[in-house]
């Protein structure tokens, strides 16, 4: 698949060609609804926590008789019943851990990069290259390429610390390492804003070949 390849000014320089192993697969919903599930399981904390009758204050003696008041008998004022009583079976920390087969993670990000580039909202820059980390630059650069004020995900294979100062701002962009980036990120930005070294990371970190050939050696 080529696309064009953009200066930061919007200008076409030529094109460039987006590998079909990576970029144009027949995308697979089911790999990319495992990896969204479990990117999504990954943010909770799993810190909730309610006390249970053993854990709430009070309640160490027998609050009346047994016998003789005409109410209901009573053990404890921290009954589950009571009022500021301790919970039965409430939440309980634990993690919220799903695991997602390499091959199927891989799976998933190639098929959400297919489903961005057959859409056509895949833009490849040569490069972003900024004087002065300032926001007013790298807004003038989303507007050349069409982009602003649409959700965008930057790729890049190295971060310059003048770009990343100067996107930071924008409330519309995410920037990302390309090895890093995930199937969530990629299905939720509406455009991608690849580099030519993103281009080369994802191909060597998600090609088929490459990965058969890591779990044979």
């Amino acid at each position: 698949m080529n696309v064009p390849l953009l200066s930061q000014t919007g200008e076409q320089k030529g094109t460039i060609e987006l590998p079909d192993a990576v970029f144009n697969i027949e995308p697979h919903e089911h790999s990319m609804y495992l990896a969204v599930r479990a990117y999504l399981a990954h943010q909770r904390q799993g810190t909730h926590k309610t006390k249970t009758r053993q854990e709430v204050s009070g309640g160490g003696r027998k609050p009346w008789r047994q016998k003789g008041r005409g109410t209901a008998r009573a053990g404890s004022i921290r009954s589950p019943l009571w009022v500021g009583g301790g919970t039965v079976f409430g939440p309980q920390p634990h993690a919220y851990t799903v695991t997602v087969p390499k091959k199927v993670s891989q799976l998933a990000r190639r098929s959400a990069l297919s489903c961005r580039a057959q859409e056509g909202n895949i833009i490849v820059v040569e490069s972003i290259e900024l004087e002065q980390p300032k926001t007013k630059l790298m807004a003038a650069v989303m507007k050349a390429l069409g982009v602003e004020g649409t959700k965008t995900l930057l790729l890049v294979d190295r971060f310059d610390p003048t770009v990343l100062r100067a996107g930071r701002n924008l409330p519309y962009l995410d920037m990302m390492l390309a090895d890093k980036v995930s199937t969530y990120h990629i299905l939720s930005h509406r455009k991608l804003i690849l580099v030519p070294g993103a281009i080369e990371t994802l191909v060597r970190v998600l090609s088929p070949k490459a990965t058969t050939e890591e779990m044979t050696t």
